[in-house]
């Protein structure tokens, strides 16, 4: 076993790309397909007439991922390094379009009406930040580690996102943003205080728009005790909270959810997890959690394998990415399990929703370009080239210096004539 265990660890190296990371991805889209199909067949069937309905529209956006991940796959790394700043205004771009013509459900307006889906602006704006963040810190690295100003001056594009978000509003995504950002500039090397005077205002901001409205306070309250209002604001919560424990320890069965019969709104798409959980149950469960964190696992590893190549930018995006997954996947585990407030965040390549499978499935073609170009093509360090740099400008200011002593030794020798 153990040698078998070091033979395919020598296969590894040879692979054109991380395959265990693509087999783990894959499991976990037919998991999340699956689960797609058994959760929205009540609610295809009232809709649509149609119980198969949004499994067909999720295995489409599956498919699309899957053709876009193939595309974008064969974009180089110096693309998406060159082209970070447009990719990042294309994407605010996207915010303010949202906002005039986007359409409105549930009181947000978060989708642009496209031909085959209704697309979020927002989710483009997550692989837009890990793009641009990549990218600044490539090139500002050192900057970061010792000067507040080079954190200050991310202040005005991202406070601008921020604003667009929550007019949206959007404070789901906003918050995975955040976390994004500050730990990519943790990984990168940003020392902990800046973050006392970046994160703290944001936080202000947040606590002052719960506390000044009336229904967001409702969502918060009914978070914190849903049993006081269980058929009015926390209905929602209580009934996910009911098919989380009706799953016990090995679950229903698949199929066999009860709560998915129009008793849990969103069952497919922000709750689905509960439906995992009442179907699989406490052992699903856990292995779901052991499959997100092996996909992390994975992601981290093509990041730090990134730096050891001296593809800093490429480690980077690798890094940013994984705490986008994971970041998400938790949030959504934890709103379904009552320990968040309800945010609007699908649960990665599990819940019912084109946008976010698109880009995710985009984001991790990066991830595996970042690979690719690890594994063939490493760099030059950073170091060595500035050290030469540096070597060549001494060098220059020593013959320079050499020149003006002999000039001067020169006219000294003239007049003495």
């Amino acid at each position: 076993m153990f040698a078998k265990l070091q033979e395919l660890k020598q296969q590894d190296k040879t692979w054109p790309m991380d395959f265990w990371l693509l087999g783990l991805v894959v499991l976990l889209a037919v998991i999340g397909l699956t689960m797609v199909a058994s959760s929205s067949v009540a609610i295809s069937q009232m809709r649509f007439g149609n119980p198969d309905h949004y499994f067909l529209r999720q295995l489409m956006s599956m498919g699309l991922g899957a053709f876009a991940a193939y595309i974008f796959f064969q974009v180089p790394l110096k693309y998406w390094e060159n082209h970070r700043g447009k990719i990042f205004m294309f994407a605010l771009f996207l915010l303010v379009a949202v906002l005039i013509f986007g359409r409105e459900i549930n009181g947000s307006k978060r989708w642009l009406p496209l031909v085959v889906m209704n697309f979020q602006p927002s989710e483009f704006m997550k692989l837009a930040i890990v793009v641009f963040m990549a990218g600044y810190l490539d090139k500002h690295a050192s900057a970061v580690k010792e000067d507040f100003g080079a954190v200050i001056r991310l202040a005005l594009p991202f406070g601008i996102m921020a604003i667009l978000l929550l007019m949206e509003p959007d404070y789901g995504s906003t918050f995975v943003i955040a976390v994004i950002i500050t730990g990519m500039l943790l990984i990168a090397g940003a020392p902990w205080r800046y973050f006392v005077l970046t994160v703290l205002p944001m936080v202000t901001i947040l606590v002052a728009l719960v506390v000044t409205s009336k229904y967001r306070m409702a969502r918060v309250s009914s978070f914190l005790d849903p049993w006081q209002d269980p058929f009015g604001a926390g209905y929602q919560l209580t009934q996910a909270l009911i098919a989380s424990g009706s799953g016990e320890w090995f679950g229903a069965g698949l199929g066999a959810s009860v709560q998915k019969l129009l008793y849990l709104p969103d069952a497919h798409t922000d709750f689905l997890f509960s439906i995992y959980g009442e179907e699989f149950g406490f052992i699903g469960v856990i292995f779901l959690i052991a499959l997100y964190l092996a996909i992390l696992y994975r992601l981290f590893r093509i990041g730090r394998k990134a730096f050891d190549a001296n593809h800093f930018f490429g480690g980077m995006v690798a890094y940013g990415i994984g705490i986008w997954i994971i970041l998400q996947a938790g949030i959504n585990m934890g709103v379904n399990l009552g320990a968040f407030p309800t945010k609007g965040l699908t649960l990665p390549f599990m819940s019912y929703g084109g946008s976010s499978v698109l880009l995710l499935s985009i984001a991790l073609a990066i991830v595996f370009r970042v690979d690719y170009e690890t594994r063939f093509y490493p760099r030059e360090a950073k170091v060595e080239e500035e050290d030469q740099a540096s070597d060549e400008g001494k060098s220059k200011t020593a013959r320079n210096k050499e020149k003006r002593s002999r000039k001067v030794a020169t006219s000294r020798g003239v007049a003495g004539s």
